[in-house]
């Protein structure tokens, strides 16, 4: 497993009965989780004194319990400063066991030893965008939704990148990947981070089993002659490691000679030292 263990603004306090507290930087929130299967007695004084939970509704949905947070707040990892508010279905605006992915295309594209192209599918908030411009890169962010990319944008800007070589894109991420096809442009690597599911402006469908894979097959068409990588990510329980590393084989092998790995992504807990699951990535890498 990749442990994102290298926070200090972040933390897994605990986890118990289908919930998870954490610690965001001066803040304690607990929200659910759905890999949180087990019941432990919870001992810590954040369960009861959370500034904020996110409660399930057996209806679909939920909503927040606010008792004492700000309506938005900073987080610091290393050099990388992210802006969070809680909003829709639990989320704050980062996903932080993605530290792990960071740090190892951080390292692949500070060794290249040469201008690195990055493209970054469902780029949501833009956590790897800026990782990457960080390490030097030159980036293309796109997602579907406006406001994510406005987010995005401040993340950069309060991470020292407002002047970074960073393409801000409003678009559905499929159709890009055609039209750069066709215009014959190409990136150094490629980063994807797709829904589960989601609907296009004109009720086209995404569902990711039905539809990745085509995704990836067009997008590993993009690489450059000297690719880097192509990264993967998934939070759905049925793209197991193992299926990620076959579609990522069956994909860019044909294309470029290089290894793939695959594993799930996890988070440290601060309670009992065990490390809480959060989804999987595959990796392929240039030989």
């Amino acid at each position: 497993m990749w442990i994102a263990d290298n926070w200090k603004d972040y933390e897994v306090i605990d986890t118990s009965s289908g919930e998870k507290l954490e610690r965001w930087a001066d803040y304690m929130l607990v929200r659910p989780d759905p890999q949180v299967i087990w019941n432990t007695e919870k001992k810590h004084m954040g369960w009861k004194k959370f500034n904020a939970r996110y409660n399930r509704s057996n209806k679909g949905g939920g909503e927040w319990d606010f008792r004492n947070l700000p309506e938005e707040w900073t987080i610091n990892y290393k050099e990388l400063t992210f802006h969070l508010k809680p909003f829709s279905f639990k989320h704050t605006g980062l996903f932080p066991e993605q530290a792990a992915n960071w740090d190892w295309f951080y390292e692949l594209i500070k060794n290249a030893d040469r201008p690195i192209k990055v493209l970054n599918l469902f780029a949501y908030t833009g956590g790897a965008t800026v990782s990457a411009a960080k390490a030097g890169a030159a980036v293309t962010h796109v997602d579907a939704a406006k406001g994510m990319v406005q987010w995005a944008k401040e993340n950069a800007a309060s991470s020292g990148l407002a002047d970074a070589p960073i393409r801000w894109l409003v678009d559905d991420c499929g159709k890009f990947v055609d039209r750069e096809l066709r215009r014959g442009n190409s990136y150094d690597a490629i980063i994807m981070d797709p829904p589960s599911y989601g609907r296009g402006p004109k009720g086209e469908i995404w569902k990711i089993e039905d539809c990745v894979y085509d995704l990836i097959l067009r997008s590993a068409k993009l690489l450059s002659d000297k690719p880097l990588f192509f990264l993967i990510n998934s939070y759905t329980t049925g793209l197991q490691p193992a299926v990620l590393s076959y579609m990522l084989h069956t994909a860019i092998d044909p294309l470029h000679d290089g290894y793939v790995e695959a594993d799930e992504v996890g988070l440290p807990v601060k309670s009992n030292g065990l490390v809480l699951p959060c989804g999987a990535s595959g990796r392929w890498v240039a030989k």
